[in-house]
């Protein structure tokens, strides 16, 4: 009899939690989202983050609003939202860093398999290698050669340890064979501050960031991290053109809701981002940027599958580089 009463007693729990759950996202959402993006303002993933905020708000009703939490390659930021209280107000925009920073970090301040729920994919971006607008090299020939002939007077500039900056940064040094000083800023806004006014000399980064700068000449640039050349920078080969066999960078962007919070507001958070990435704005401003919209991956299904996918891939990387957990 007392087993049964406590069966009873946990469907009846399990039910008022259901139907708790339900009430919750019925009335979700009933005031401004928080979307966390854990880089300094004006980076790529900010940039993204904010596109795709104003592009999410008519489907979700609300205003989503962007707070840059940055440091740490973007752990602070992330763990911050894994703590945060899952009622769908607080989200994460996060990009390739999510599944790297487990190798990179001894404790990061999360979990990729256990922290959170994932609502889906939102863009890839390749990345380009980029120097202050006065650097002497011309092409990427040149640039390898003129790197090799001087790495102690070159500073490479990142936006930390973990971020898209760094691990394209880590592979174009592997790649080229040369060890170069490494200057790490909290963001890439700082970062691409310091390169615009040469106090740095170069730099890998996403397209997102450096499209303008790339067009408007106040960077040099010499190649594109892409499997194809970027329809927006027709004249940069790739670095497999280069010569660089095998050299593929691309920096997907995801987004996730604290651990526990209600499927039923996860859903709607997927719905709003997949409204958000058909938004014809939206689309043609990612375009611009060289970016690709992952309309057919906006679901939670497929970011954990690329997450999976990524962190024991970026874990044997690290180890063959010999690059150790901080």
């Amino acid at each position: 009899m007392k087993s049964k009463r406590l069966k009873l007693g946990s469907a009846v729990f399990a039910s008022a939690l259901l139907s708790a759950g339900i009430a919750q996202a019925a009335d979700y959402p009933d005031h401004a989202v928080n979307m966390v993006v854990p880089f300094s303002a004006g980076g790529p993933t900010d940039n993204v983050a904010r596109s795709l905020g104003e592009a999410m708000r008519a489907s979700l009703g609300e205003t989503i609003v962007v707070e840059n939490k940055g440091g740490a390659g973007g752990t602070i930021g992330t763990s911050q939202v894994a703590r945060a209280k899952p009622d769908g107000y607080s989200i994460l925009l996060m990009h390739i860093g999510f599944s790297t920073a487990p190798s990179l970090y001894k404790d990061p301040g999360y979990n990729p398999d256990t922290s959170f729920e994932p609502i889906g994919l939102v863009v890839d971006v390749p990345m380009t290698i980029i120097a202050r607008s006065d650097f002497p090299a011309n092409n990427i020939e040149e640039l390898v050669a003129y790197l090799k002939a001087n790495k102690d007077k070159v500073a490479l500039a990142n936006a930390g340890i973990g971020a898209a900056s760094h691990l394209c940064g880590t592979m174009f040094t592997n790649a080229i064979g040369v060890d170069l000083l490494t200057i790490p800023y909290k963001g890439t806004g700082p970062a691409m501050n310091d390169l615009l006014g040469k106090q740095v000399d170069v730099m890998c980064d996403q397209t997102t960031n450096t499209t303008q700068h790339i067009k408007a000449g106040t960077v040099k640039a010499y190649a594109v991290t892409s499997k194809q050349r970027v329809p927006t920078l027709p004249d940069l080969p790739t670095m497999q053109e280069a010569g660089y066999d095998g050299f593929e960078v691309g920096i997907w962007h995801g987004m996730w809701a604290p651990k526990g919070t209600p499927k039923a507001v996860t859903d709607k958070l997927t719905s709003a981002l997949q409204a958000g990435l058909a938004n014809e704005d939206f689309q043609k401003r990612m375009a611009g940027l060289g970016a690709t919209v992952l309309t057919n991956e906006a679901n939670g299904e497929a970011l954990t599958k690329k997450v999976n996918q990524q962190v024991p891939q970026w874990a044997e990387l690290f180890k063959k580089s010999g690059i150790q957990p901080q």
